[in-house]
């Protein structure tokens, strides 16, 4: 219990770090002083008032549409928008979302690849009164119409080869045009409807998160949350002059700090239409497009920091999340980028992006970095089980409260009065599961979870979900996931199957049809097959010895010692595999995915090979066919189109432009 003088260190405070210019160096976030503490379970939130302004995010915009309506607001390469031609596009487009039939309070999907008609469309479909129900065009299916089907969307809004890729019905889909014609006066949208009625707690977007149940939950992710994180944030600087990037999925909850952080401080969104951006893509984005503020989840930053990625170079201000932030690559980052705002921010999506965050300086990374204290109205309080303050000093459930709580589970009342609770001193608070500690200063520790959901990637992710898939497939009686940690960042999914009685089931087999089912992500990344799952002396499955014996397991994930005899290509392929995956490979029919490679060590082996052979391997033909010997093949086209292209320059020059040459190889 907090000593009730009140000389005890706080376990939350509301932020108070400074807001400043672009020009200044970055700071560490101010630290309350030891004469003003704060007991363990108390905090001192922003009001309201401070955080949720009048009209929330579209009032923002359509004040910077009036006050500079020639500004940049969203550039995505192909289509470039000022302040006043977004606010009109999407006053249009609302208006063909009302003759269409959408009201207030009616739920609409978005299925688009990211462009600057994603942006357009989520500000029409709330100018509309409508929420926003975004859907990844990678996901499978089954798993897209459960999402359309727990949401009772009215209509899903997307790309016209999306929609009729689904089947979803005429009557239920309405086609997004892929070239957009800009209105250039108001005057062209006379009579349109204005704004829906703007409600704090109108539900803005439903965004979906993993579910132990074996189905995606949709959080309620409200109006004046999204405001009350995005008006000039205290955690991280944005400016009228910054440019922020736009390059999670629409489903992610970190695109609505990458999106409307911007528009709502006269910003500008870059978006990255690059579907899968490479490191490569992401420096070259950055560069492009003038970029300023990015956010990086943990193990991307870790990838780009262990390669000194020039982007850094190019930014003022990364925001970092998902993940514990290691203190090596964070030095290295701010040694070699010292003008950088490196700011690591914590919060579940329940929370509305971040609910925490702190401002990394080069002494932090002495010891663990820590998540910081609550930003944005935000509130946190340590307890146990029943709701109680714990001592100081100890580790402690925290419990989120604040301005920026979601509304819940969609079509979830049970789950939703577990995870949300009146607490009789504090209101309504969020149970996050994360195990946290204060330190004296009131500067909150991250030490992992009370419960099994891991992240991975930073994807949230519930074992659940996978083994409630794995355990409908017929020739599965049983199944358990854990994670396994390797080296660095290389974090692994791994599946530990019981057979059901016949033929052992084939792992090629079962990750195709759990790749039919559940996004990339939840597909685990090695396989084992187990005569019984080890259970502890309370009858629970034994986690950590699954994870132990995942270690010493011969899985059929193995590098395989073929004996075919390697291309010079194939070996430089092979040897960006092997630095990957931490592993020899040599055999030129291995399978990257069955080694337990994933999009991240993807990314890396992309990297190594440009800057061996000097070509880019597009991540999409790279997952279209992961072996070595495939690999190969698209590197050796490549290779030789350059070298034809190169030769027919040289050529170029000396002959006669009236010739007309047959453009058949010679021979």
């Amino acid at each position: 219990m907090p000593d009730p003088t009140g000389n005890h260190p706080t376990a939350s405070t509301a932020s108070t770090a400074n807001h400043r210019t672009a020009s200044t160096a970055p700071q560490a976030a101010p630290v309350l002083r030891k004469e003003q503490p704060v007991p363990t379970d108390r905090t001192q939130p922003a009001t309201e008032a401070d955080h949720r302004p009048d009209g929330g995010v579209i009032a923002q915009v359509a004040r910077h549409a009036e006050r500079t309506p020639h500004a940049l607001a969203v550039t995505d390469g192909e289509t470039t928008l000022t302040y006043e031609q977004l606010l009109l596009s999407a006053q249009r487009l609302a208006a063909e979302l009302h003759n269409r039939g959408v009201r207030p309070g009616d739920r609409v999907a978005l299925l688009v690849p990211r462009s600057a008609r994603t942006v357009i469309a989520q500000l029409a479909l709330w100018w509309a009164g409508a929420t926003c129900v975004p859907l990844d065009p990678a996901h499978p299916w089954p798993r897209t119409a459960a999402m359309l089907a727990d949401t009772a969307a009215t209509l899903t809004l997307g790309d016209s080869k999306l929609l009729e890729a689904t089947g979803i019905p005429a009557d239920r889909a309405m086609v997004l045009p892929s070239q957009w014609a800009v209105p250039h006066t108001r005057s062209a949208l006379t009579g349109t409807p204005g704004p829906a009625a703007y409600a704090p707690d109108g539900v803005a977007f439903v965004m979906f998160t993993s579910g132990s149940t074996g189905r995606p939950k949709g959080v309620a992710v409200t109006h004046g949350g999204i405001a009350a994180l995005v008006t000039a944030p205290d955690y991280a600087t944005i400016t009228p002059r910054d440019r922020v990037l736009f390059h999670s999925p629409a489903t992610f909850d970190a695109s609505t700090f990458e999106v409307w952080s911007a528009l709502a401080n006269g910003a500008a969104v870059a978006v990255c239409s690059a579907e899968r951006p490479s490191l490569e893509d992401l420096a070259h984005q950055v560069e492009r497009h003038g970029v300023t503020v990015a956010f990086f989840t943990t193990a991307l930053f870790h990838q780009l920091a262990a390669r000194r990625s020039r982007l850094f170079g190019a930014l003022r201000t990364v925001v970092v999340g998902g993940e514990a932030m290691a203190a090596q690559q964070a030095r290295v980052v701010l040694r070699a980028f010292p003008w950088l705002e490196l700011v690591n921010g914590y919060g579940p999506t329940e929370t509305t992006t971040f609910a925490t965050a702190h401002r990394v300086t080069d002494a932090d990374c002495d010891g663990q970095i820590p998540i910081g204290r609550p930003v944005a109205g935000a509130t946190a309080h340590l307890l146990d089980a029943d709701g109680e303050p714990v001592p100081a000093g100890t580790q402690g459930e925290l419990w989120i409260g604040g301005t920026r709580l979601a509304n819940g589970y969609v079509g979830l009342p049970e789950l939703t009065a577990e995870r949300f609770v009146d607490h009789p001193a504090h209101g309504r608070l969020y149970r996050s599961g994360d195990l946290v500690s204060a330190r004296p200063d009131g500067i909150l520790d991250f030490h992992g979870r009370a419960d099994d959901q891991v992240k991975v990637r930073g994807f949230r992710i519930e074992p659940g979900e996978i083994e409630y898939a794995l355990r409908e497939e017929p020739d599965v009686d049983d199944a358990a996931v854990v994670v396994r940690h390797r080296t660095g960042d290389d974090v692994r999914l791994a599946a530990f199957l019981v057979p059901a009685p016949g033929p052992v089931p084939r792992t090629e087999t079962l990750r195709a049809r759990l790749a039919g089912r559940l996004p990339a992500h939840l597909v685990p990344d090695e396989w084992t097959v187990v005569d019984r799952l080890p259970l502890t002396a309370s009858g629970k499955v034994d986690r950590r010895a699954l994870a132990d014996l995942g270690d010493a397991a011969v899985t059929e994930a193995t590098s395989g010692a073929g004996s075919a005899e390697l291309s010079p290509i194939e070996q430089a392929v092979a040897r960006a595999w092997s630095l990957s995956l931490g592993m020899e490979v040599t055999d030129p029919d291995a399978d990257f995915i069955a080694l337990g490679g994933q999009s991240l060590l993807a990314l890396s082996v992309v990297d190594d090979l440009r800057k061996d052979l000097g070509v880019d391997l597009p991540l999409a033909e790279f997952f279209l066919t992961p072996t070595v010997a495939a690999h190969a093949a698209v590197l050796e086209r490549v290779l030789l189109a350059n070298l034809a292209d190169d030769l027919g320059d040289d050529l170029g020059d000396d002959l006669d432009p009236a010739l007309d040459l047959p453009t058949g190889n010679a021979r």
